[in-house]
């Protein structure tokens, strides 16, 4: 592109200023000064346009094209706001200013001032415009800058500057109508607007009524700014500019960039090989959840995980993933559940406590690495213990329950009752879910032995527990001991000696 322009006599300087839109661009600002005089017919405006490559010569293009000398005044290249200001040649005949982009199509608004002293036309910028990062939270951005002399030089109710702060996720933008630029409605109204009014009128008052429709993070003249609603672990660039909405013009500060933190990770705890682990939860607080890491060993990468749940009722939930990816989400009660961890390295356990809890609850846990096994042990098919009445004696008792197909480990524990407790009821002292034999004491432990039958319909096991005192009640406990999991409670059983026999 190539624009002339005359001065007016008398005018001693003068000031060129070239706003580039998203593309850099080379400009340069010349005086050529001619031979012949101008034709007395000849209308030059403030300033003309002639597109390269056009046939077709205007009036005064064939007057400027003429014979004469050419002095190269100013000269640019960049995708900044960029201006000449200096005196103006006497001897020039006409100024032109010429304009390329070597990339593609863009656009560009040139400003001319004639006369010394700022134009009034552009917001003016501190000596350092460069934006600053306060803070960075992780889901927001502090900035401040310092004020534009154009804001603080007038009186608020007088004041028609703004700042503005635009954030995007791309790149920092050296001006506003390169901001625009990503936003197809922004970019319409913007050309709209230089493009609707006649180069001899003043600036278009809607556009700074269009100012209005910039979507801002903030909007003022305060010089601080915190942007909000931001996603974590996210880069965002910033941007502040000056608006004149009397003008409609903009100036650029130097934009800023930041990445937003991370979210707040929860500790996860590593389980080891067998580990019995009891969780507990503190009344529905901020520990309502946490966190365990399991690795399980050999190349087959498989592990039994067994969860009991031993609060008050209150509901619990686990959730088992591997690599970001959800494998199973159970509740967790009072029964035993068992949960088959296969085909993966490592695996990530969330247990956690549903709903507004107002009672302390805990969990029983336990993980082991299954060398040899496809798949989530048999259990019995029912955990009640039976006594027999005929076989009941005054110093002994037989008891029965229900075994596996899988050769397993029983032990059987028992304890006195005072009168008070048998009156009540009995075992209402040792029936808690998640009392395992690590609690008992080995005084309490009457006898241990293996059992196994391949047919679960007739899986049942006997044992005759002596030495006990007549007229006596007691409370048995069995327990299937299991290389893999949490040893299986079964349902505790009260039993009264015969007094007489």
């Amino acid at each position: 592109r190539r624009l002339y322009f005359t001065l007016k006599k008398k005018t001693s300087a003068m000031s060129v200023t070239v706003s580039p839109c998203s593309l850099p661009i080379e400009w340069s600002l010349a005086a050529r000064t001619l031979k012949d005089k101008p034709l007395k017919n000849l209308q030059l405006g403030s300033y003309q346009t002639q597109s390269p490559g056009s046939t077709k010569k205007s009036t005064p293009e064939v007057w400027w094209r003429g014979p004469g000398t050419e002095e190269k005044i100013h000269s640019f290249t960049g995708d900044t706001v960029d201006a000449f200001n200096g005196p103006s040649h006497l001897s020039a005949s006409v100024y032109v200013v010429r304009l390329r982009s070597e990339l593609q199509s863009t656009r560009a608004t040139v400003f001319l001032h004639e006369g010394q002293g700022p134009s009034g036309i552009f917001p003016r910028l501190p000596a350092d415009p460069r934006v600053h990062k306060l803070g960075v939270g992780m889901t927001s951005v502090t900035l401040s800058w310092q004020p534009s002399a154009s804001i603080t030089s007038l009186p608020k109710a007088k004041n028609g500057y703004d700042y503005c702060v635009l954030v995007n996720s791309l790149q920092n933008y050296p001006s506003l109508c390169a901001a625009a630029t990503p936003w197809p409605i922004l970019k319409e109204w913007w050309w709209e607007q230089w493009e609707s009014y006649p180069e001899s009128q003043s600036l278009p008052s809607s556009l700074a009524d269009d100012f209005d429709n910039l979507q801002c993070a903030c909007q003022g003249t305060e010089n601080v700014c915190t942007v909000s609603d931001l996603l974590p672990d996210t880069s965002y660039y910033f941007d502040v500019f000056v608006l004149d909405k009397v003008n409609g013009t903009s100036a650029a500060y130097k934009g800023a960039s930041a990445r937003t933190h991370e979210e707040a990770q929860a500790a996860v705890l590593p389980l080891r090989e067998g580990e019995l682990r009891w969780v507990t939860f503190q009344d529905g607080g901020s520990d309502s959840q946490q966190f365990f890491s399991f690795r399980p060993r050999g190349w087959q990468q498989s592990g039994l995980l067994t969860l009991q749940s031993c609060g008050g009722g209150e509901k619990m939930k686990v959730t088992v993933s591997s690599k970001g990816r959800v494998l199973t989400t159970q509740g967790v009660e009072a029964e035993l559940i068992h949960i088959w961890l296969q085909g993966s390295p490592s695996y990530l356990i969330h247990l956690q406590q549903e709903g507004t809890a107002m009672s302390k609850a805990s969990v029983k846990m336990q993980v082991s690495s299954a060398y040899h096994r496809r798949g989530v042990p048999s259990l019995p098919s029912t955990l009640q213990i039976k006594s027999f009445n005929r076989l009941r004696g005054c110093n002994s008792v037989t008891l029965a329950w229900m075994g596996t197909e899988e050769r397993s480990l029983y032990c059987v524990y028992r304890r006195k009752l005072s009168g008070f407790d048998a009156e009540a009821g009995g075992a209402s002292a040792l029936t808690a879910p998640c009392l395992g034999p690590e609690s008992r004491s080995d005084t309490e432990r009457v006898l241990c032995k293996y059992f196994q039958e391949l047919n679960p319909r007739r899986a049942v096991t006997t044992a005759v527990i002596g030495g006990l005192e007549p007229g006596v009640a007691y409370v048995f406990d069995v327990y299937l001991m299991r290389r893999w999991g949490i040893p299986i409670k079964y349902a505790s059983k009260m039993v009264k000696t015969r007094k007489e026999c």
